[in-house]
């Protein structure tokens, strides 16, 4: 098996590459990591391929004898670089996988900005033919878009494919600074478009853990994937048959609870709650299909989410990073 991996300097792709690398089932398999802005190291079972994937050139050349496409490469609210690497850069890698003598299988990962995520209201679960419906903003519009065009190559010219749709990726201590409030805050909602910048200030001097509650008062459910548990969700999807022509959900099967995530951290770290009233809506993205068909399971469940997360010790020499842009 020979991998080609876009966005390997990412979060996932880096847990992807030593997943790959570390396990006794692709002891023999070759990584290909397209790299635009940061590099990796190269060895005797990774080879690099400088370029931006909006030029087809480098696109052709890095799929060049590929079985296997991870295509992981994204960007948030920054609409130059969605054109590149949503529209052009995922276009070229189609079109140079279509026109592949090696390929076996096309592996996007999507969003659920894609189903709508928090901002869209569904009475049920949200399944892989719940109704596409971006919220506004360039992220949700670009997970949209990818996730038809590597179905259309599959209508039109058979490409096999395979698409896990994944929501809020986390790892380390991703989600301790998701619940700040202070200016170390990761990812949203931001809180300045929730409460006043003053209450923000006194909860974090007082270290107090959010309790968002959704449209309906009730404490928000929101979904949620460790970068490890996608891992294992992208392994188990590689060169299975059952999974090529097919959309996955990849979450945890129980969504981010932050009534229940308030009681947690009160009990174990004397947090107390700030209950935040949102225009947010409760949704479940439903897993079962992968959990029937890939015969996936995760491994992190809420309480080890957030265990992991406050109990996480970041090095001075490791500082947290923004994998993209927005």
């Amino acid at each position: 098996m020979k991998f080609l991996i876009t966005g390997a300097t990412g979060k996932v792709g880096q847990h992807l590459i030593e997943r790959i690398m570390s396990s006794a089932e692709f002891s023999a398999a070759e990584i290909v990591a397209l790299c635009h802005n940061r590099v990796l190291s190269e060895h005797a079972r990774l080879k690099i391929v400088r370029g931006s994937v909006a030029d087809p050139d480098v696109a052709a050349r890095a799929l060049d004898g590929v079985t296997h496409v991870f295509h992981l490469a994204t960007v948030k609210e920054s609409p130059d670089a969605f054109i590149d690497v949503s529209i052009k850069g995922l276009f070229n890698l189609l079109e140079a996988s279509r026109n592949s003598v090696t390929l076996q299988q096309f592996i996007l990962t999507g969003g659920d900005a894609a189903v709508g995520h928090c901002f869209v209201k569904y009475d049920t679960p949200v399944t892989e033919s719940s109704p596409r419906h971006a919220y506004p903003g360039v992220y949700a519009f670009s997970k949209v878009l990818e996730e038809v065009m590597v179905e259309q190559y599959r209508d039109q010219y058979g490409l096999p494919m395979t698409i896990l749709r994944a929501p809020w990726i986390m790892e380390k201590d991703d989600f301790r600074y998701a619940l700040s409030f202070g200016p170390d805050q990761f990812g949203g909602p931001s809180w300045d478009t929730l409460i006043r910048s003053e209450m923000r200030a006194q909860f974090a001097s007082e270290n107090r853990v959010p309790l968002l509650l959704d449209v309906d008062g009730r404490p928000l459910l929101r979904n949620f994937i460790h970068v490890s548990d996608l891992v294992e969700a992208l392994v188990a999807a590689a060169g299975n048959q059952l999974a090529l022509g097919e959309i996955f959900n990849v979450a945890m099967t129980d969504p981010v609870d932050y009534g229940a995530v308030a009681e947690i951290l009160q009990r174990e770290r004397g947090m107390q709650p700030a209950i935040i009233s949102t225009p947010f809506y409760s949704n479940v993205l439903c897993n079962s299909k992968a959990r029937q068909i890939l015969r996936w399971r995760q491994r992190f469940g809420l309480e080890e989410l957030v265990s992991a997360a406050f109990e996480f010790d970041r090095s001075n020499d490791e500082p947290r990073r923004v994998w993209y842009p927005g």
